[in-house]
């Protein structure tokens, strides 16, 4: 018998081992993740967990129990977060701040029923939707086609990754080794790759999130989360990135640049610099993360040589009838966009966090 109920901290262990062991799990629905965002913007998570109970009674039952010692109960998981906000509505996300998200389960049985039972919770909290962030389409529920991820393998080969990267890319990052760029990695940078990140940021007129959203980041993910920072040969910090580390894989995930280094070819030596880290520590994967179609990132991407594979974003609409636009891309932001990118950057860095934390 499968039951369906809210996850409590008794569950945590069986959780993050379900995600880990999942074909589909990736590091945004562990609980990690889950702690990050309510520690620091104080959403109210509504994680879903379906377990099988495969005590029975009767003959055999002794063995039956036997099992429940050893195997995880767990047979699916739907991970959830509710935002609020005047600004952007009401609604239930998987995952926010999260490329990906969405239900994982061993049968389209018991996702049927995680989705069943998120949509009766959205009913409950007069929710406008349910977003699920998906890698693969789920039937019936109407997908979004803005987002693509990229990835690719890590050779173990310095010269064979070098020779993976197009030749206009590799012009690139030796272009940057040519004008004395230089790396650093390590937790203790987190002011510079901040201030890099929040620059980054006014520029392109996006509200930066708050310094401790990055440090929470650092604290509970540990040694599966590194920041590198780019400095000039004067010692300027002109690039940075936070990336994650998933079982086989490097994923640059929070990053920035200083549009008037970029000149030095700064991104690309960046992310040079963090694939030789990941391939001098045994990572097989380079996860480039997700960019929306036909943006600067999204060819900066394909141009390294990556391909562009949709991810489906999908919505169960409730109190609303077309899927929701909250992108920048959404003329209807172009104003406030250029607004932002004209206000004072110590204002933004002021104003901008309590905007940032529902831009999910």
């Amino acid at each position: 018998m499968i039951t369906i109920k809210k996850y409590t901290e008794a569950d945590k262990t069986n959780w993050d081992y379900y995600v880990m062991q999942h074909s589909q799990g990736t590091i945004f629905h562990l609980t990690r993740w889950k702690k990050v965002i309510e520690k620091t913007f104080g959403h109210k998570s509504h994680y879903l967990i379906a377990v099988e109970n495969i005590v029975g009674r009767g003959q055999g039952s002794e063995i039956r129990e036997q099992r429940t010692e050893t195997r995880n109960p767990v047979v699916g998981i739907l991970p959830l977060f509710r935002i609020r906000s005047f600004i952007f509505g009401n609604y239930l996300v998987s995952v926010p701040f999260a490329e990906l998200g969405g239900v994982l389960a061993d049968d389209k049985n018991v996702e049927r029923m995680l989705l069943d039972r998120a949509i009766e919770m959205a009913e409950e909290m007069k929710c406008d939707y349910i977003e699920l962030r998906n890698q693969e389409q789920i039937e019936n529920l109407p997908a979004k086609s803005l987002y693509y991820n990229f990835r690719r393998k890590i050779y173990s080969d310095p010269d064979q990754n070098m020779q993976a990267i197009p030749r206009k890319a590799r012009r690139m990052i030796r272009r940057g080794i040519k004008f004395g760029l230089y790396s650093e990695s390590g937790i203790h940078l987190l002011h510079d790759f901040y201030e890099i990140l929040a620059k980054s940021y006014h520029q392109l007129g996006t509200p930066i999130f708050s310094k401790r959203f990055f440090r929470t980041f650092l604290d509970e993910f540990g040694t599966d989360a590194q920041i590198l920072v780019v400095y000039d040969k004067k010692g300027t910090s002109v690039a940075g990135v936070l990336s994650f580390f998933y079982k086989d894989q490097v994923l640059p995930f929070y990053a920035g640049s200083l549009f008037e280094y970029r000149k030095l070819s700064s991104n690309d030596f960046m992310y040079w610099e963090l694939m030789s880290y990941g391939s001098e520590n045994g990572y097989k994967i380079f996860d480039f993360g997700r960019s929306k179609i036909d943006t600067g990132s999204y060819h900066f991407k394909r141009h390294w040589g990556f391909k562009p594979v949709p991810l489906f974003y999908q919505y169960h609409l409730n109190r609303i009838n077309e899927l929701p636009n909250l992108s920048p891309a959404n003329p209807k932001y172009q104003k406030k966009i250029e607004l932002w990118k004209k206000m004072p950057f110590k204002v933004t860095k002021i104003l901008g966090p309590p905007i940032a934390k529902y831009l999910a």
